[in-house]
């Protein structure tokens, strides 16, 4: 026996790298399969971990803890959405949506939901998303605001009235590269930038009459909150535009039966139409025979196309109503006005319509129909515009339209008492003395 042993040792000892990789090998193949082993049974366990019912109930219960608690929601109402709708959008209970109807039925009786009113909500999303707040706009500085009383499940009302202040504001500019951006550089609300060259839209075409280094003064005025914050925007009291050095003022006036913008002479600036429905555009094609860009022969342009950037406010050159708001054709979305039983408008290639431009809508004059764009037939984003007089189409450019109506008697002694006021309002506040 000690015989074999000690000749196995020697064989051993002879081959002893072999035997130590043998042995290796051995080992790494023992390990691998009870890692494999271990690693089965581990998989089942898991699984049978997670079909676990317990387990699962703690899992969500641990995502729903990971969520905020509380939500703010604050949502700016649309065409065609009313209260109960909005809530329901947000997964609100029947039963929530009742409470708050009830709490708000004599406010919601006297007060229906306008375009671009906010509707701000709080919930707790670990209880079904009820509501625990919520302010209901009644007009623009009066909201109502509803807080819940869990114990009795019902909602505290108060009403929220905001304070305003009104201030006049006087800014005058040079015209370097447009109004617009002359305007926008001094910090006066986009609106008001509209409202501007709506003014002077009756008398002055914006891409031929006014040149570089003409001037202009707006006064207006501005409703402030307790906080010194803007909250919205009045009336333009006063405007001058300086083209070649000439004045053009024109003062607001406003009585029971006027409200408009005068000349120094008392005589309103509204026409039937306005020379140009578009601010900062530029005429890119006139009326008359010219190739056309897409089809590639000579026609006639029975309109005027104004080039502007795509999403530019386009306005109703005039009082009227919408007889015409679809898709036309090569004229892409279109909309034709009707303003009297002579004279209707159209405009073409529109990017879209303003909210509530159909058929039958009543416009007024300078009023957002639109915005530009390059729909239909169109080699670039412009408005193309077209006047018809009598069921001819005519030359916007060069049509002759009867000035607005003079002050007379008793109404033009008021306008000039308000005219020198204004004039020494404007004065002072440039001087810094107001």
């Amino acid at each position: 026996m000690k015989f074999y042993l000690s000749k196995i040792q020697k064989i051993i000892n002879k081959n002893i790298e072999f035997f130590l990789l043998f042995s290796l090998i051995i080992f790494a193949g023992m390990s691998t399969q009870i890692y494999n082993l271990n690693k089965e049974k581990t998989l089942r366990n898991l699984i049978a971990l997670t079909d676990n019912i317990y387990f699962q109930k703690n899992l969500e219960h641990l995502i729903d803890n990971l969520k905020p608690k509380y939500k703010t929601i604050t949502h700016l109402v649309t065409r065609g959405e009313n209260f109960n709708s909005i809530l329901k959008n947000y997964n609100i209970s029947n039963q929530d949506i009742n409470i708050i109807n009830s709490s708000l039925s004599k406010i919601q009786l006297s007060n229906k939901l306008k375009i671009n009113q906010i509707i701000k909500f709080t919930i707790d999303q670990s209880k079904n998303n009820e509501i625990i707040y919520l302010t209901y706009p009644v007009s623009k500085t009066k909201k109502i605001e509803l807080k819940r009383n869990f114990k009795e499940n019902t909602f505290l009302k108060k009403e929220i009235v905001t304070n305003l202040t009104k201030k006049i504001v006087v800014k005058e500019g040079r015209i370097v590269h447009s109004l617009y951006k002359t305007a926008e550089n001094l910090k006066i609300p986009i609106n008001l930038i509209v409202e501007f060259a709506r003014i002077y839209g009756f008398q002055v075409d914006f891409q031929r009459d006014i040149r570089k280094n003409d001037s202009f003064q707006v006064m207006y005025e501005i409703f402030e909150d307790d906080n010194k914050k803007l909250y919205e925007t009045g009336n333009i009291i006063f405007a001058d535009l300086i083209l070649k050095n000439q004045n053009n003022a024109l003062y607001f006036f406003k009585d029971k039966k006027n409200e408009g913008h005068y000349d120094v002479n008392g005589k309103s600036v509204k026409k039937a139409l306005m020379k140009t429905p578009i601010n900062g555009a530029r005429l890119s094609s006139s009326f008359g025979m010219r190739k056309h860009p897409i089809d590639g022969f000579n026609k006639m342009h029975r309109g005027t196309d104004f080039a502007a950037p795509k999403g530019t406010p386009i306005m109703a050159s005039g009082d009227g109503v919408i007889v015409r708001a679809r898709w036309c054709g090569g004229g892409g979305n279109c909309i034709k006005i009707k303003h009297n039983s002579t004279y209707s408008t159209v405009y073409a290639h529109m990017h879209k319509f303003a909210n509530g431009m159909k058929v039958g809508r009543r416009v007024k004059q300078g009023q957002v129909i639109g915005y530009v764009g390059s729909t239909g037939k169109s080699t670039g984003p412009h408005l193309h515009y077209e006047v018809i007089e009598n069921g001819k189409k005519i030359n916007s450019q060069t049509l002759k339209l009867p000035s607005g109506k003079i002050l007379k008697g008793k109404n033009r002694k008021l306008f000039e008492v308000e005219r020198i006021k204004m004039d020494v309002l404007k004065s002072e506040l440039i001087l810094g003395l107001k």
